[in-house]
């Protein structure tokens, strides 16, 4: 057989049947949570989507039902072309929406108030602290309570709520962890407070979710809820190698390329993240002319 003769439609058969595969390997969100926050989010899109479908569905069969009761062949449906007003069409055709209105604004404003990202999460666990620096492009992690810190790694104890203080060296980004739940934006010279929980162990993607320049695709970081017990193991393996995050680490750190390895840091300076938020430790610098300036952040 030669190479024209060869049948065509191979190639793009096969491509579908793999397509199932490949999806199968996309990464999960806020449709699989795995935590209370992102279970919450799910709980309020299902609802608001039922309640639309509440319109939606019968619309569209009322719509098949009219063309097909008017259609030309059809005696027995009434042609009324003086029919001009219908107080209890008019009242259907208003209440309906306006119902659908109401239930949507009560879902939102409840979960607006219930999901709001500074409230703390009910457990009997206490909770514990972590500090989030975006950078250009990467992400540092702090735990003033266990005095080590992170780069494009972040490890936290499942089951264990987690309050993030979020703030940024640079530009304006966002920290999301989907599976776990709200983003929450990181602004240089602010602090925003967003609280997640993992309610098991696994690995779980976060990325940036407001783009930031041409390193955007770097801002990606993994996150491993584990056991307390392998959380403490990791803390103590972060305490026994790595530099120490002061003002010169920071300033080294920020100006290192983006797409980074994740390592650690053994111990951080005291205040570390007020002063990364009063911008007090030194701001990222650009080479120019030969001359070291200080990037604009503001």
């Amino acid at each position: 057989m030669t190479r024209s003769s060869q049948p065509i439609g191979r190639k793009p058969l096969a491509s579908l049947l793999l397509l199932p595969l490949a999806l199968g390997g996309c990464e999960p969100g806020l449709l699989n949570p795995a935590g209370p926050v992102a279970a919450g989010e799910r709980t309020i899109l299902i609802n608001s989507l039922a309640i639309m479908l509440a319109i939606v569905v019968p619309t569209i069969l009322a719509t098949i039902a009219f063309a097909w009761w008017f259609r030309a062949g059809n005696t027995r449906a009434r042609y009324r072309p003086d029919f001009t007003y219908s107080g209890q069409l008019e009242l259907l055709v208003w209440s309906v929406p306006l119902l659908v209105v109401i239930f949507l604004a009560g879902i939102a404003w409840i979960g607006s108030h219930d999901l709001d990202p500074p409230r703390p999460l009910a457990s009997k666990i206490k909770g514990m602290e972590v500090d989030v620096v975006s950078l250009d492009w990467k992400w540092l992690f702090v735990y003033p309570g266990q005095g080590v810190a992170s780069v494009n790694r972040l490890v936290i104890p499942a089951g264990t709520p987690v309050t993030f203080r979020v703030t940024s060296g640079t530009v304006m980004n966002s920290f999301f962890i989907p599976r776990l739940g709200s983003q929450i934006y990181a602004m240089a010279g602010m602090e925003t407070k967003v609280n997640l929980m993992a309610d098991r162990p696994g690995r779980f993607r976060g990325l940036s979710a407001h783009y930031s320049g041409e390193g955007f695709a770097n801002m990606g970081f993994a996150v491993f809820a584990v056991p307390p017990a392998q959380f403490a193991g990791w803390v103590a393996r972060a305490k026994a190698a790595g530099p120490v995050l002061d003002g010169a680490a920071y300033g080294k750190l920020s100006n290192a390329d983006g797409n980074i390895a994740p390592f650690t840091y053994r111990a951080v300076g005291p205040r570390f993240f007020e002063a990364a938020v009063a911008r007090s430790v030194a701001p990222p610098k650009t080479v120019v002319d030969g001359r070291e300036q200080r990037k604009d952040v503001r």
